[in-house]
């Protein structure tokens, strides 16, 4: 059974207007190039969708922009499709986020992220492949099967992963209890990016 595409959070959404164009265009083009590549999209039998990105914030670094929750099915994203996360409280899982869409349902584990990265990483990338899932899992830092998504229990074990693994070093993870999930981040979305694909071969 697929356990994706539900958020697990309490979320704080402050619905408002999108953010300007400029804040979120070289997500959104990554983004739909994942999409083109099956990395991120739906599965058909349930029409459930997978797959987010997020990126710091240029004008706030303590927030981060992040696709909303439910976006993955969609072909192409635009402005109504991406939202702020302003603040979040991994202990009480929670998220505060303000735009168009509830941010998505991984969003505390991109935070976490940019949290541990003390300002290194300005990019997360989560998709999903069941091939590369199963080449890479146990092969690079990977999370506990016991631990579902979008929970504090998740953003833990990416902390644990950090301290125990060599997950800052090579800035990708598998997820063994959420099948088909990976995760990669950097300093800039093409580092995000070129160290998943070069995992593709």
């Amino acid at each position: 059974m697929i356990d994706e595409g539900y958020i697990k959070y309490s979320c704080h959404w402050e619905k408002d207007k999108p953010l300007p164009l400029e804040r979120w265009r070289e997500l959104n083009t990554y983004r739909n190039r994942l999409y083109k590549m099956g990395l991120i999209g739906a599965y058909p039998n349930s029409g459930i969708g997978f797959g987010n990105v997020s990126v710091r914030d240029t004008e706030n670094p303590l927030n981060f922009i992040i696709t909303g929750t439910r976006t993955g099915q969609l072909e192409e994203l635009g402005s109504m499709h991406y939202t702020m996360v302003e603040a979040f409280d991994i202990k009480a899982n929670s998220v505060l986020c303000r735009g168009p869409l509830k941010a998505s349902s991984e969003a505390l584990t991109h935070a976490m992220i940019y949290q541990l990265g003390g300002g290194q990483y300005d990019a997360v990338i989560h998709v999903h492949s069941l091939t590369m899932w199963e080449r890479l899992l146990y092969k690079v830092p990977t999370t506990r099967k016991d631990i579902s998504y979008g929970t504090p229990e998740m953003a833990e074990e990416v902390e644990r992963l950090f301290h125990e693994d060599k997950l800052e070093e090579q800035k990708i993870l598998a997820m063994a209890g959420h099948e088909e999930g990976l995760i990669t981040f950097g300093k800039s979305l093409s580092q995000a990016f070129e160290i998943l694909t070069c995992f593709l071969v």
